[in-house]
């Protein structure tokens, strides 16, 4: 259980929603729409997701949660003998329980020290598991922006994978659960264009940038679109009050919300890395978007444990560990200046 007391880094949604959304979902609370996502809100949201990555004839789908998109992305994409090809530090590798897994499909693991996929990494995989018909098939790629370690891919990154997944006849899906803090990190050169250009399926994050629950679903290839409304029905996860989540992607991409919220995520946790690092202390990765993953003394991290909240990550040796700093579209610099002078006193 966490203590309310203290301050909190451990994720970037532990509180319930942006105070928009909130008034949204009062506002429209009386208002009868059509059940299961067929109501105003939900088209609405579409239409401006549609606007944003240029297409507009590209279906877009709403689910509560990101395992969820994951689950029935994969499951109705692929054939039963059919895998995919991740970093081995992937979300739905390493922190899904086994899902993708339990329908059926193998997940082939390349290594990766900044935990992005490259196209040496999937031709490596391609070329270890092409004794066909005894070994499971190749057939997706799967990467997310960002990454499980906060990185960001650039656009001749993803164009580069793109490619290969082209050549190679594999689908590129791309787990989206932290897009926007991606899209908007300092160094990014990417837009949500770029990315629905580039890959056959993706999905983005609501639930880490400032809504209640929900992700939508994008899906760019017209042949894993054909029945994928039948996927998310026989998965439990059409909810007969989709309003629900069209409602609040409404509000996110109305005014530009969702790049904002991302934005601030991004910049304390810039400010977080920036005295850490004055500091004197090291990193296990990069600090690209809204985590951060800080080397810091055991004896430190004891100290600091009094009065913030944040996950160990693992452990250096005996005397450092990696701890994960997340910061979200609630915080407020004050957490964050607060976390900066416990450090100072206690390094």
């Amino acid at each position: 259980m966490t203590d309310p007391r203290l301050y909190s880094f451990l994720d970037d949604y532990s509180e319930g929603c942006h105070p928009a959304i909130l008034q949204a979902l009062t506002t429209t609370n009386m208002e009868t729409q059509v059940a299961y996502g067929d109501d105003d809100y939900s088209a609405r949201a579409s239409d401006l997701i549609r606007q944003h990555i240029g297409q507009e004839m590209t279906p877009v789908n709403f689910v509560a949660g990101g395992t969820l998109a994951n689950i029935i992305i994969i499951a109705s994409s692929l054939k039963s003998h059919e895998a995919v090809i991740s970093a081995a530090t992937g979300h739905a590798v390493v922190r899904e329980t086994g899902a993708i897994e339990a329908t059926g499909h193998k997940m082939i693991t390349v290594p990766s020290e900044d935990g992005k996929l490259t196209p040496e990494g999937i031709t490596t995989a391609l070329s270890e598991n092409a004794h066909y018909p005894h070994m499971a098939k190749p057939r997706m790629v799967y990467i997310s922006n960002a990454t499980e370690v906060g990185t960001v891919y650039s656009k001749k990154e993803l164009v580069a994978i793109s490619n290969i997944c082209r050549d190679r006849e594999l689908l590129l899906m791309l787990d989206g659960a932290r897009l926007g803090t991606a899209l908007t990190a300092e160094h990014s050169d990417m837009t949500l264009a770029d990315v629905a250009d580039l890959t056959d399926i993706f999905w983005i994050g609501g639930t880490k940038a400032g809504a209640l629950i929900g992700e939508a679903i994008v899906i760019p290839n017209a042949e894993l679109a054909r029945d994928f409304p039948f996927h998310i029905k026989q998965r439990g996860a059409l909810l007969a009050k989709g309003r629900l989540l069209g409602l609040q992607f409404r509000e996110l991409f109305s005014n530009n919300l969702y790049f904002e919220l991302s934005a601030h995520a991004n910049q304390m946790a810039k400010q977080l890395s920036e005295a850490i690092a004055a500091a004197g202390y090291g990193f296990a990765a990069e600090t690209e978007s809204n985590q951060c993953f800080p080397v810091l003394p055991n004896a430190l991290i004891d100290q600091l444990q009094k009065q913030f909240q944040f996950y160990v990550w693992g452990k250096v040796n005996d005397s450092e560990s990696v701890i994960r700093l997340v910061t979200a579209w609630s915080t407020e610099k004050a957490q964050v200046d607060a976390f900066i002078e416990a450090l100072g006193k206690n390094s």
